[in-house]
This record gives C-alpha cells, structure tokens and sequence, in this order.
C-alpha cells in the first residue's frame, strides 16, 4: 500500500499498519506508530493490522456529546489523592464512554476493516487483540505506557467494535486520570486510537 503523508491521514478513521508511520504518533499513538514502523520498514513479521485514529475518538466523543459531560464529572474531582472520588469519577466516565453508541459511519468502518483483516489472514472471524494507544498532539514526551486497557481473543466484527469502545473507555482509568492531573494535562487534550 503507498504510504501517504501525514496531511493526507488527517480525517480518516481506520488506517492500517503500512500506512503508519513514527510521524503518525499524534494520530495513532506510539503503539501504533511503532507497529506501522516496523510493518513499512523492517524485515520483522508483524501481523496484518490497523489502528483507529485518534480522529475517530474525538468523533465518537462528539458525536455522543460526551465532552461536556465528561468535563463536568471531573469537576468533582478536587483532590487526585482523594482515590474514593476518584475511583468513583472514573467508575462513572468509563461507563458513560463504553455505554455510548458508536456512530453507525464509524462502525461500518470498524467493520469493513475487521472484514478486510479476515480476508487477508483467511479466516472468518479471526482472534484479534484490541490495545489501547493513547496520543495528545501536543504532548510529544507524554508517556501513557500501561494505562489503558487491551483486550485479548476478541472474536467477530461486533465484538471488535465494542472493545474498540471499552478502549476508549480506558482512557479515564483511575491512574490515567491521576497522571494526567500530575502532570498538568488537560484530559480532553488527549485522544486514543486502538490498535486491531
């Protein structure tokens, strides 16, 4: 597949592996930066894979309405320390976020990507991992490693998409909030994309 520049990938929701590249850390992550690195430029065997973008988050978050609503949860959170409100204002976000609706242009996209991956690797409903791989475009330095949440032996379409949602549920895990408030980030600054 020709790789395009990073102009070119702005806007799009799914991208594979051989369309990644490390400039695309601020779309995909560094998760899926480092696999579409490998994939494009060594001689590893790394399996045939995709990434939703950190695009697609932001969409989904829109598309539900759920900014505002997160930003407001948050507002309870006074003291990070204070791990009970804490514990209870992720609780709350991470249900919100995974209980959302996928927006039905993103989901066909999900799927038609998922139904590609079958394809290619000549399977029906192959297994699948769905990793989270957080990003914030302007926090280069940020390091998100083991964070969020990855799925393992994910198995159908329909499943992938709902992971793909607990993913992006993830990002409000109780010591991601807390990091991110330890180092002066703002919460709605920072995307996920998952990597399939």
């Amino acid at each position: 597949m020709e790789v395009k520049d990073v102009s070119e990938k702005k806007g799009r929701y799914v991208l594979w592996f051989d369309e990644i590249g490390i400039e695309d850390v601020p779309l995909v992550g560094g998760k899926s930066a480092s696999l579409g690195e490998m994939t494009r430029r060594t001689g590893v065997p790394v399996p045939y894979g995709f990434a939703t973008t950190a695009e697609a988050y932001r969409y989904y978050i829109k598309a539900n309405r759920l900014d505002e609503k997160i930003s407001e949860i948050l507002k309870e959170l006074k003291d990070p320390n204070d791990t009970q409100t804490l514990q209870r204002v992720g609780a709350r976000i991470r249900s919100l976020i995974a209980s959302a609706e996928m927006p039905k242009d993103l989901e066909e996209e999900i799927i038609r990507a998922y139904e590609e991956l079958a394809r290619r690797v000549g399977e029906e409903d192959p297994f699948v991992a769905v990793r989270s791989s957080a990003t914030a475009e302007d926090l280069p330095d940020a390091s998100f490693a083991g964070q969020q949440e990855t799925y393992l032996n994910v198995h159908t379409a329909n499943e992938v998409v709902e992971k793909i949602k607990h993913c992006y549920a993830s990002l409000f895990t109780d010591r991601a909030i807390f990091y991110r408030i330890q180092k002066g980030f703002d919460h709605m600054a920072v995307a996920l994309s998952a990597v399939v």
